[in-house]
């Protein structure tokens, strides 16, 4: 049988597979970021995969930077989220929540009060679009507001909020969290010195001072949930929301590479984003990441079948995720297993609405057969 679709020990957790869902925003939560009463049924109906990983999840109000998503900072969110952990459970699967703030990828119509965003810099990101309101109140895509740069003490306040959401999934039921450091948001905001200007404690022209968010808040969150229950998300050579590439990505990513490892977290997950119009990740910067981080590592990006057992198979990467292909269908590790059609999924469906495009997506079938 293919390594694929075999038994995988991810630190602490045991997986029936080596296939994640990866986070997809589909913008159905209820008032007040609360989850859908539809969301146990979607995320059940993708649990054979190893891992699901939840669209990304708010963990504060100022957080928000795209209409109807989920959060995790208040009680009701908490406990709309016990159905979907105990339904994913009960079919015996693994899930972890990404913890997500997109830092200056908002509009004021998203934020409370009409408030900036916040950022660790206070320029605006150039061709840079948010889904918020209009003038006329209608839901669409909006250009993004001109943030506002954290002070000191709030980029602590930021970690802090991050604690509070990971206790709160913990609670929840969740296996773990997932850091959204990835596709131009807030952690990747203070990552790249390209977007990072500041002078402080956090300034982007040091290794180690554009590093320091990520890994303060990392060691905050260990501390609170641990180090098994905590995962990263990367996209290092990601250029989404006006994040331009920069000498020293390798530098930068390989430290932090050591510095995970020497944390024991139970997973980094990278983002290739050649496919979303980004340069790919160099195959030997893979490699290089590979030798420097010691625990499970997941890729996500374009990936096939082929491409997922290749590159398993030459132990560069640990777990393949896929994104879209779980959108349209739900047994897309039978499919895989068994090499039947996958579905493509119709864009206009993928954000907001209710059940259309959401959990109404049958399982294969055909004649005798059936997943």
């Amino acid at each position: 049988m293919s390594r694929l679709f075999e038994p995988f020990a991810m630190g602490g957790h045991e997986l029936a597979n080596r296939i994640a869902m990866a986070p997809l925003t589909r913008s159905r939560a209820r008032p007040g970021n609360v989850p859908s009463d539809l969301a146990p049924l979607y995320y059940s109906q993708r649990a054979e995969t190893g891992l699901i990983v939840t669209e990304g999840t708010a963990i504060s109000p100022s957080a928000i930077g795209y209409l109807d998503v989920p959060g995790l900072w208040t009680t009701e969110q908490l406990e709309a989220w016990k159905p979907v952990t105990k339904a994913v459970h009960d079919r015996g699967g693994v899930i972890f929540t990404q913890l997500w703030h997109v830092g200056r990828v908002s509009h004021v119509s998203t934020q409370p009060d009409r408030a900036a965003p916040v950022s660790s810099t206070a320029r605006i990101a150039a061709d840079s679009q948010a889904f918020g309101l209009r003038d006329d109140g209608m839901a669409a895509l909006v250009d993004v507001s001109k943030p506002r740069a954290l002070t000191t003490e709030e980029v602590r306040g930021v970690t802090e909020d991050f604690v509070n959401a990971a206790r709160n999934a913990i609670e929840a039921g969740f296996d773990g969290i997932e850091l959204h450091g990835a596709n131009g948001y807030l952690i990747e905001q203070f990552l790249n010195p390209n977007v990072n200007d500041r002078t402080d404690a956090y300034r982007g022209d040091t290794l180690e001072g554009r590093t320091r968010f990520l890994l303060e808040t990392l060691d905050a969150v260990i501390a609170a949930i641990g180090a098994e229950r905590t995962a990263v998300r990367l996209s290092p050579y990601g250029q989404l929301f006006d994040n331009p590439v920069y000498p020293e990505i390798e530098e930068t990513y390989l430290y932090l590479a050591d510095e995970f490892s020497r944390r024991g977290i139970a997973y980094v997950h990278l983002m290739d984003q050649s496919t979303r119009g980004s340069s790919g990740t160099p195959a030997d910067f893979l490699a290089k990441f590979r030798a420097h981080f010691k625990g499970s590592l997941i890729l996500a990006g374009g990936m096939t079948r082929e491409r997922a057992e290749e590159m398993i198979d030459t132990n560069i990467i640990d777990i393949a995720a896929f994104g879209e292909p779980f959108i349209a269908n739900p047994d897309l590790v039978a499919r895989l297993r068994n090499r039947w059609p996958i579905e493509r999924s119709d864009h206009a469906i993928h954000y907001g609405g209710g059940a259309r495009g959401y959990t109404d997506f049958p399982e294969y079938s055909a004649e005798g057969v059936s997943a």
